[in-house]
Formats: structure tokens, sequence, C-alpha cells
């Protein structure tokens, strides 16, 4: 602002003090989040020092919640938000969400779709993976009609359709792929019994096409950031550190979600105006 030149380690030592004024607007955050109907959760590495870590991300279309903590049910659960999380929570297929029952699921779409194309190009001669992903893709296609207001619903014939190609092609494509003796499968295999067993939690955004997103494009869109910032600023050298930056990140980009920039959040922390999420979020 003023011209002035300051050193890399002056910078780093407000990180603290501004986490600590950023505190209460994150406790905050942290409890719309438990409440919300709709939560975004996924995970990314990040190293410190010579040593990887995990990032983990809770958030909304509104609100962002940042930490650091293991690769695990255990270090999901240090957010504070999914353990007492009740609403429809959207993530990938990774094995440690499913443990919340309290809750139920959206798997994200577009990961499902890479791995159905991956397993397509295989298996070229097979073409049921490319029927079930055809059938992902249109019934994301009709929800996107549902929430753009060009219709009310999802067409009952057009419904059906896509259902009925979506079961059938992991019908013939399990049979297409028997089971091995013992526990471990083929990749194909694992993917269509993961279709079959949790329909329910792939199907769901075709149920509430106004409510519940086919991808879990908001936890990726809010961890691109964070990831693009290490590749330029390099790895961080404490946990401390590590975690004061990642609760500085939360808040400026749960206030910029609501129109207001990074700078103008973070100088309201530091002149004794906090910017506080509304109780009361958008729809």
């Amino acid at each position: 602002m003023t011209g002035a030149e300051v050193s890399t380690g002056w910078v780093a030592s407000l990180l603290p003090e501004a986490a600590g004024l950023a505190a209460d607007s994150v406790d905050l955050i942290r409890a719309l989040l438990v409440m919300g109907h709709i939560l975004h959760a996924d995970e990314t590495t990040t190293r410190i020092g010579s040593v990887r870590h995990w990032l983990h991300v809770a958030c909304t279309e509104f609100l962002t919640l940042l930490h650091l903590a293991p690769r695990s049910r255990a270090g999901a659960n240090a957010g504070g938000v999914l353990p007492h999380y009740r609403g429809v929570l959207v993530h990938d297929s990774l094995s440690l969400y499913a443990g919340y029952t309290h809750c139920t699921h959206q798997l994200c779409g577009a990961h499902l779709i890479r791995e159905l194309t991956a397993a397509g190009e295989d298996f070229p001669t097979q073409r049921r993976h490319q029927q079930i992903r055809w059938a992902l893709a249109g019934l994301n296609t009709q929800a996107a009609r549902v929430r753009a207001g060009k219709t009310a619903e999802i067409a009952p014939e057009a419904l059906l359709l896509h259902l009925e190609a979506f079961h059938r092609g992991i019908t013939v494509g399990l049979s297409e792929h028997p089971r091995a003796p013992g526990r471990k499968q083929s990749p194909a295999r694992n993917l269509l019994e993961r279709l079959r067993d949790q329909a329910h939690s792939i199907l769901r955004s075709a149920d509430a096409p106004r409510h519940v997103p086919f991808t879990n494009n908001s936890g990726e869109r809010a961890l691109r950031p964070v990831k693009t910032q290490l590749k330029i600023s390099g790895c961080h050298q404490s946990e401390h550190g590590a975690t004061a930056w990642l609760t500085v990140r939360s808040y400026p980009d749960s206030a910029r979600k609501h129109g207001l920039s990074a700078f103008e959040a973070i100088h309201r922390a530091f002149t004794g105006n906090l910017w506080i999420p509304p109780i009361e979020q958008p729809a």
C-alpha cells in the first residue's frame, strides 16, 4: 500500500495474529456448515518441510472451512463439521466418508464418469461402461434443465430411460467381469460393484435435482487456490504455521463468497470490524 518493502518473515509473523483475529468468524462458519442442507467435502496433499500432510475442506457455495489433518476419518473429524452433520454430504468415493451414517450421501458424478471413461478405454469391445456413463451424464443434463428453470421436473419418460440404462449396464457389466476368488477384485469389478451397491447415493441428484448437485466441484474449487499458492510459494515449515494459514484462508474465502474482497475481509479483521457470516445463508 505504501511502497515499502517488507520481509517474508514479517508477513509470516502476522499469520498467527490474523488467525486469532478471524477465530470468531471461523467458529461461526463451522457451526453454519454443520446446520447446512448440502455440504461438500474433499481432501488433497500438502507438504510441511519434507513430510507429506493432508488438507481437508468442508464447504458450501457460501462458506469454506480448511484444516490440516491425516487422511482418515479421525482427520476429517478434526475439522469439527462432519461428525455432527445431518444433511446431504457430497464427496468422492473415498471410503472414510462412508462412515458418516447420520447424513445422506451424494457421490461425485464427475469422478464416476472419469472412472467409467477409463474403464471403457481398458475394455473397448465392451459397451456397458459407456452405457452407464451415458446414463449418468444424461441425468445430469436433465437435472441442469430443472435447476435452470427450463422444466419443473425431470420428465418421467427421460428418468425411466436413463435409470434403466444405468441399472442394466451394471447388471451386464458384472456378468462380463465375474468375481475372482478371494477378496481382491479387478478395478472394473470394484467400480461396477460400487455403482450397484451405492446406486442411491449416486442417483440422489436425480431424485432432488433442484437441491442436490451432481458433482463435488465446490469442494475441488475450494482446494485449487490452496494448491496453486503452495506451488508458487513452496511448502510450509511447521504445522503451526500451516494451521494458521488455513484458518486465515477459510475466513476471506467465505467472505469472498458473500461479495467481499480478500483484502477487505483481512482489513476488517485487523481494524476491529471482523466480517461475520450471516446466520441465514442464501438458498
